[in-house]
This record gives structure tokens, C-alpha cells and sequence, in this order.
């Protein structure tokens, strides 16, 4: 294969992604995908050569073949996933063991899970369904279904402010790019009986799951479980531990021991909350099936929501994650939360699987 031809291989690859014809500097493959906010710094790149051998031909043909795997990597405050344009089929174009080897961050490309943009149904203009980074899959994402947005935007070319009903395993869900890229997503009305959370723990507020106490490793936690259509377990501490200081947490010991508790027959995503102001909150969370990530969109929701109902918080807060912070609103009007967050392109490429 010439240079010529191998160079139009890289051009036609691509132009999956985007309507720019103009070369990267360097003949770069990877590079940062158009649009983001704010200039970014390429994470991988390769030069673009001649094969020197049959065997090379061979693999840059392979490459091309029906099965190399076209991809974004999108990040929202560090939560990071591999998006997947799937809108030509209901069924995920990778399985779930397959998505784990992808998010791998030493044999794959990495990231917390393989997001599938997928045909809508039900009135909806898209459906959304996330591989976890163990292969498991979760109802929907928060952070994700940011990136889900963004990615939109970017492979139908809109521009300004735009809204999508998309169709989860949570219920219909629905973003807005907003004027300065940010995203906000109506999040629904959280979910407060226990069962339907669903937790086995009893109810001590009014159905609601709220202060209850949680035996790990010999601590009587307070924990109150919110579903904002995936499950979680929100702590500010145990009987022991008053106040947390949630950068003093080893979540890879304590984490697992909440997910995989008898008292929540779906495990659970779990987070430890550090107040600092009546509408300031820190956390860090243990997800289920990705462990400890830099954010989890659906968790800030439910944490704003812990916060309220124990008397921690308003309504309307700022929440840090490790990431970087998410606004959230529960509004009192409609009982609606709303998350506003950004979600960034950071390079795309393709993978044979």
C-alpha cells in the first residue's frame, strides 16, 4: 500500500466523526474532536506511515474491516466513557465482555463504561444503554448521559442550545446544551420508598429510608437511600465517625462492603459526604459495578437530596466531586432534580474487537 492510500484510510476514518476535512497537524490519528469548549491537548497520538510489510497491509485492512469499532472518548468531571454511535441498531454493537476488555486502562482504551447511542423508542429521540467497566449493566448515568448529549450535538452537526428526550433504563431523561456548553439535565423525581430503591433496610421517615443505621465492619452507619433510578447509599458518617472527612476514606475497602451489603438486593452506588455550607457538599462515591470514579452525576442528585431530607441542606447546592463540581437542583415546585455539568470530547479513534 502506498503512502497516498494509506493516508485516504485515515481520512475516510475520520470522516466518521466529523464534517472538518482539514488535516491534523503532524498526521495525527487521534486528536482532540471538534467543538469542545476549550482548546485540549491531544491524549494519544500516531503518526501516519507506509507498512513496511504484507503483514502491515493486512492489519491496516483488518482495521477497516466490519470489525473495527469506531469510538469517542468523552469525559464529565473525569468520569470517562467510549461512546458508540449504535444509531443504525437496537442491538449494542459490542457485548458486555467485550466492553470490559475496551474500558480496561491497560489492555483497552479505558474508561468507567461503553456508552451506546441507540434509536429512539416511545416518543423518545434517542435510547441510551451503558456497559459498566465490569460488563454490568446499570439503569442510566449521569455524567454519561451528559456525554451522551454533547456527542449528539457533535454527529448531527447542531449548533446553540438544543434539548433531547432520551429513553433509559431509569425512564425518560432529558438534557440541554446550554449557551456555554455546559449541560443541564432534568433528572426526574427521586425515588424514596425502600423497596423501590431497592433497599431491605426499614423505612423511618415517611416510607423514606432516612438515617437508618447500617452495620460494616463493626460501625453503625447513618445511611439514607435515594434511587434517582439507579440505586444509591448516601452517608455524612456513623455513630462513630460524627463528621466525615471524606478525603481521609480508603473507598477501595470500605466501597465494596456497601455495594455488595444483604441490605441491598441490587447493590448499590455509595456516597460519603463531607458539609461544608448549607449549599456546599463534598463527596466521593464508590459505584456499583466501576468502583471509585472521579464523579457519578446520578449520586450528586441523590446527595443533594440525602442532604435535604436529613436537614443538612437546601435545596439548591454545589456539589465537589474529585472531578471537579456539579450544580444540582431539587426543585420543590415539581419535585424534579436537576444536575448542570460539563462533558468534554477528548479523542476518537477505533479498535478492532
Amino acid at each position: 500500500m502506498s503512502p497516498a492510500a494509506a493516508a485516504a484510510r485515515v481520512a475516510s476514518f475520520a470522516a466518521n466523526f466529523t464534517t472538518s476535512t482539514a488535516p491534523s497537524s503532524g498526521g495525527r490519528l487521534l486528536r482532540p474532536f471538534r467543538g469542545n469548549p476549550r482548546p485540549r491537548r491531544a491524549v494519544a497520538s500516531m503518526a501516519v506511515s507506509a507498512p513496511k510489510s504484507p503483514a502491515a497491509a493486512s492489519f491496516l485492512e483488518r482495521r477497516e474491516s466490519e470489525r473495527a469499532l469506531h469510538f469517542v472518548k468523552y469525559q464529565g468531571l473525569g468520569n470517562d466513557f467510549i461512546m458508540v454511535d449504535n444509531r443504525d441498531s437496537a442491538v449494542p454493537k459490542v457485548t458486555p465482555e467485550e466492553a470490559a476488555k475496551l474500558c480496561d486502562r491497560n489492555f483497552g482504551i479505558g474508561a468507567d463504561g461503553v456508552i451506546f447511542v441507540m434509536p429512539g423508542v416511545n416518543g423518545a429521540d434517542y435510547t441510551m444503554r451503558i456497559f459498566n467497566s465490569d460488563g454490568s449493566e446499570p439503569e442510566m448515568c449521569g455524567n454519561g448521559v451528559r456525554c451522551f448529549a454533547r456527542f449528539i450535538a457533535e454527529v448531527e452537526n447542531l449548533q446553540g442550545t438544543h434539548s433531547f428526550k432520551i429513553h433509559t433504563g431509569a425512564g425518560l431523561i432529558i438534557p440541554e446544551i446550554q449557551d456555554d456548553g455546559k449541560v443541564k439535565v432534568d433528572m426526574g423525581e427521586p425515588i424514596l420508598y425502600g423497596p423501590d430503591v431497592p433497599t431491605k433496610l426499614s423505612s423511618t421517615k415517611n416510607e423514606a429510608v432516612v438515617k437508618a443505621e447500617l452495620a460494616i465492619d463493626g460501625l453503625a452507619w447513618h445511611v439514607t437511600c435515594v434511587s434517582m433510578g439507579n440505586p444509591h447509599c448516601i452517608t455524612f458518617g456513623s455513630e462513630e465517625l460524627k463528621v466525615l472527612h471524606v478525603d481521609d476514606l480508603k473507598l477501595s475497602d470500605i466501597g465494596p462492603k456497601f455495594e455488595h451489603h444483604e441490605m441491598f438486593p441490587a447493590r448499590t452506588n455509595t456516597e460519603f459526604v463531607e458539609v461544608l455550607s448549607r449549599s456546599h457538599l463534598k463527596m466521593r462515591v464508590w459505584e456499583r459495578g466501576a468502583g471509585a470514579t472521579l464523579a457519578c452525576g446520578t449520586g450528586a442528585c441523590a446527595v443533594v437530596v440525602a442532604a435535604v431530607l436529613e436537614g443538612r441542606a437546601e435545596r439548591k447546592c454545589v456539589v465537589d466531586l474529585p472531578g471537579g463540581p456539579l450544580e444540582i437542583e431539587w426543585r420543590e415546585d415539581n419535585n424534579h432534580v436537576y444536575m448542570t455539568g460539563p462533558a468534554e470530547a477528548v479523542f476518537y479513534g477505533s479498535v478492532v474487537h
